[in-house]
Order: C-alpha cells, then sequence, then structure tokens
C-alpha cells in the first residue's frame, strides 16, 4: 500500500474532525463518559489527526501559526497511556478542535489547491 500524499493527509485530517463532530453531536460529557463506543471512536479519530500531522511537512506548518506539537502529542497520549487516559481530557479536546480546522483548511486551500 502507497503511503497517502500531504494532502491525503490533509484531508485525512479533516475527515476526522468531522467524524469527531458527528461523534459528540448532542453528547454532552457526561454521555461521553459512560459511552465506550463514542470513546473509542473518538480515540481513534486524534490518533489519525495525529499521525497525519506527523507526516506534513514542517516547511509547510511552519507557515501556520499553530502549537502542531499539541496534536502530535495527543496521540502519543492516547497510544502510549491508553491504560491511564483521562476522559475528560478526551471530551474537552473534541470541543477544541475549530482552530486546528480552521488552519487545516487553510493549509489545504494554500498549499495543495492551484
Amino acid at each position: 500500500m502507497d503511503k497517502p500524499t500531504p494532502k491525503e493527509r490533509v484531508e485525512h485530517i479533516l475527515k476526522a474532525i468531522g467524524l469527531i463532530r458527528e461523534f459528540v453531536l448532542d453528547v454532552d460529557e457526561a454521555a461521553f463518559m459512560v459511552d465506550s463506543q463514542i470513546q473509542s471512536a473518538v480515540q481513534f479519530q486524534f490518533l489519525i489527526i495525529g499521525e497525519a500531522i506527523r507526516y506534513i511537512d514542517n516547511q509547510i506548518l511552519s507557515k501556520y501559526n499553530y502549537p502542531w506539537h499539541i496534536p502530535r502529542s495527543f496521540r502519543n497520549y492516547i497510544i502510549h497511556v491508553y491504560h491511564g487516559i483521562k476522559l475528560e481530557r478526551i471530551y474537552f479536546a473534541t470541543q477544541d478542535l475549530s482552530e486546528l480546522e480552521r488552519l487545516i483548511i487553510l493549509i489545504y486551500e494554500n498549499e495543495f489547491l492551484e
């Protein structure tokens, strides 16, 4: 299987953000805390986001003011601390995707649409 292109990775991030929003639509924190399917689905999408960002060229990311280490670190947190994840952090992250989405759209438009 071929590795995704940088453009495809950006598309994967946008899709993952959309799915996270879909998964938590009308789901408050209390409902999230007891729904293991939603928790699992959301965590998987955060893994995709963090992994995809790892493989977007830093020359591209550096043009956009965002703490890119955070989604990468969040991916590592989910992978390596799976046994002790604080679900409140996962839920909070689902509510804090607007700036990342805005910049990923900008990257897509500026770097890959010509």
